[in-house]
């Protein structure tokens, strides 16, 4: 019979849990340093140390990330739920708004008026202001793709892509696609993914930027 952890805090399950995660996954990792902060989290937030694998956390990127939520950027993500998801304690003192794509003002007009949808249409939408952002897609493979063309196309890039999303259908290939790309960018390759993937990884960057910050 299993011993059940007296850790009863949020603060204590998570300390005991990283250091679970570490002891489980030893030297050598192929993360180190920041991007293993990252890596961890993302471990934590699945409970599946087997995406450690497909997991693509280069060490620029995430000091990409981290210096943009130094700035106070705005994040833009593809899901309520991975808003809902991003720690209000840790990106308010930083300055950093969250903007969900699907509550763009005439996304959903776009969309119908287009055939195409509401999360492309919101990709489209934010195309101005993509410059210094940090962009987390964890559900909408059809975001991801849109953002692609953007930049493709010249749109001045966002500060960083967190590409997660979520699925049988285009995730796997959207992020292919986007890992081949020379935009600073973390991802999971493969099916797997979702909102508190994304959500997960802003919140580590955030964590590293608060430290940097003191």
């Amino acid at each position: 019979m299993s011993t059940l952890d007296p850790a009863s805090t949020p603060e204590s399950i998570e300390s005991r849990s990283f250091a679970i995660i570490d002891a489980e996954i030893p030297e050598p990792r192929p993360f180190r340093g920041p991007a293993w902060q990252v890596a961890r989290r993302l471990i934590h937030t699945t409970g599946d140390p087997g995406i450690l694998s497909d997991l693509r956390l280069p060490d620029d990127a995430v000091a990409a990330g981290a210096a943009a939520l130094r700035r106070g950027c705005t994040v833009f993500t593809d899901t309520e739920m991975a808003r809902c998801g991003m720690t209000p304690r840790r990106l308010a003192p930083l300055g950093v708004r969250v903007e969900t794509l699907m509550a763009q003002p005439g996304v959903a007009e776009r969309a119908g008026n287009a055939g195409i949808t509401r999360a492309r249409a919101g990709v489209l939408s934010i195309a101005p202001r993509l410059s210094g952002a940090i962009v987390a897609i964890g559900n909408a493979p059809t975001a991801l793709l849109a953002l692609l063309e953007l930049l493709d196309a010249g749109t001045p890039p966002p500060a960083l892509i967190i590409g997660m999303p979520v699925g049988f259908v285009n995730a796997a290939e959207s992020k292919e696609l986007l890992h081949a790309r020379p935009y600073p960018h973390l991802t999971l390759l493969g099916r797997k993914g979702g909102s508190p993937l994304a959500a997960a990884a802003v919140n580590a960057l955030a964590v590293l930027a608060e430290r940097h910050g003191t």
